[in-house]
């Protein structure tokens, strides 16, 4: 069995086999070594975000590098990328797949609530997503009628 290996593995066809397996090792290792020393899920998921540029109101993919400040460069050449809270409702109330990029009013400095243009729902700071059981937040109309003060 052995010099029937050593046979083959001295044949051209045997040495490409050896090659592809060396290869395939080789990536196997990579792979293992950076999943051990690499950044970690957690630190991906904080690092890479959505944000929206102020200017043009495009959301944009963005990783934050240490010490960077915000509002962050954005794509049309200023400092005017927020980070965006994310909206999976829609307006009839029913969840959605892809979230919609919301920029709050809070981070630019705007007074009152923000509201999805997408869907017209209310959207907070670190906005929760659905979850079973869970009733989607009030549109602007749904709103109004609670933060107004009650007349006696």
């Amino acid at each position: 069995m052995i010099e029937a290996l050593r046979k083959f593995f001295n044949s051209s066809a045997g040495k490409g086999t050896a090659l592809v397996l060396v290869l395939i090792g080789l990536g196997v290792l990579i792979w293992a070594i950076k999943g051990n020393f690499g950044e970690s899920d957690a630190a991906s998921l904080s690092a890479d975000r959505i944000f929206i540029d102020s200017s043009t109101m495009k959301p944009f993919n963005h990783t934050l590098k240490e010490g960077e400040a915000l509002p962050c460069k954005a794509p049309s050449g200023g400092n005017t990328g927020y980070q965006a809270e994310l909206c999976y409702w829609t307006k009839d109330g029913k969840t959605k797949d892809q979230p919609t990029p919301v920029l709050l009013n809070e981070a630019v400095g705007k007074p009152g609530p923000t509201f999805c243009p997408d869907c017209g729902r209310l959207v907070v700071g670190h906005n929760p997503a659905p979850a079973p059981g869970r009733r989607p937040p009030p549109t602007q109309a749904e709103y109004k009628p609670r933060s107004a003060p009650a007349r006696m």
